[in-house]
């Protein structure tokens, strides 16, 4: 897709940073550079340091193409350092992405619009130590991390004790505090949706069939352990009410660009059974990230998803005069 019809812009694409998703977001960043150079645009790769408002000052970019993942360009801070800087910047803005990256406040925003969620609470580490905060099997994650960092399912046959024993690996010995969730069986399920001047639109759902365990950070992106079924063979009705809860998760918390909403169906209990696990308002832009893999199976390449992306940014941000970072996209 080239750019013949608009003037080219300059364009910063943010990767990397220091958070667990680094490398993630050094393939991603990587993709996006290369796919807008190819539309006729001018990119300034920046790999996200300390220095980075200084950077970007001096790069003086239309847009930022935010490829960051995890914490801290996915949870509002690098968000409000660019609205504060009035540089328009694709994905979502700063109250979406606090919500949205902690999985507790995601739960009380999409809950009472009827979109079903696993209950549970949080639980401080010690705690695990002492009792299970729920019956087995129940599952355990960090509130505020994506790509599946540090989740753990804790099995009535698990080789972690019962408490769970303090010399045991898991996430309890990276974090104070985790979401305890009942254990939902059943298929990995997830459904993409990219905005345009048009409205936001699902693109389909994506079965993510493992080789065994779940699906984790490793499943996610190593090549080979995680096989995806796109469209998923699923019933009709199954695909409708995930693109439906999608779409609607993608409005109510107030996503821009793009997002990604994972599901557990368990398909014995037919609709009952799907639930939301979470929305990722900065879904992965690897060669096997799922939202281009998704565009692919609509017709829309790579290249094309990056440029809608790029103008979602600076449509949204012009309708809003860049006069607040919460319309940013």
């Amino acid at each position: 897709m080239m750019m013949a019809e608009k003037p080219p812009l300059h364009v910063a694409v943010l990767m990397g940073g220091w958070a667990n998703e680094r490398e993630v977001s050094l393939m991603s960043g990587a993709g996006v550079a290369d796919a807008l150079e190819m539309n006729g645009h001018r990119v300034t790769r920046i790999d996200m340091g300390r220095d980075v408002a200084l950077r970007l000052a001096e790069a003086k970019p239309d847009v930022v193409f935010n490829a960051l993942h995890g914490v801290p360009g996915e949870d509002g801070s690098v968000q409000g350092m660019l609205d504060l800087m009035g540089i328009p910047y694709t994905h979502s803005g700063l109250a979406t992405s606090v919500i949205a990256i902690d999985k507790q406040l995601t739960k009380q925003a999409l809950v009472p619009h009827g979109i079903p969620m696993p209950g549970g609470r949080i639980v401080d580490v010690e705690e695990l130590h002492e009792r299970d905060p729920l019956p087995r099997p129940y599952v355990l994650k960090p509130v505020n991390e994506g790509s599946s960092v540090g989740v753990a399912i804790v099995t009535a046959d698990s080789n972690v004790g019962n408490p769970i024993s303090r010399e045991a690996k898991g996430p309890w010995q990276e974090f104070d505090r985790l979401l305890a969730e009942p254990f939902i069986k059943g298929r990995e399920l997830t459904t993409a949706v990219i905005d345009s001047a048009s409205g936001p639109r699902a693109l389909g759902v994506t079965e993510l069939v493992i080789d065994n365990g779940f699906y984790d950070y490793e499943h996610k992106y190593t090549e080979g352990r995680t096989q995806h079924v796109c469209p998923a063979k699923i019933p009709p009705e199954i695909a409708a009410l995930c693109e439906q809860y999608a779409l609607k998760a993608h409005e109510v918390l107030g996503c821009h660009g793009t997002s990604r909403t994972d599901f557990r169906w368990d398909d014995e209990q037919g609709e009952d059974g799907l639930f939301v696990l979470e929305t990722n308002t900065q879904p992965g832009m690897t060669p096997l990230s799922l939202v281009p893999e998704q565009a692919r199976a609509v017709g829309i390449g790579y290249a094309e998803l990056v440029e809608l992306i790029v103008m979602e940014a600076i449509r949204v941000h012009n309708i809003a005069g860049g006069a607040d970072g919460e319309d940013h996209a």
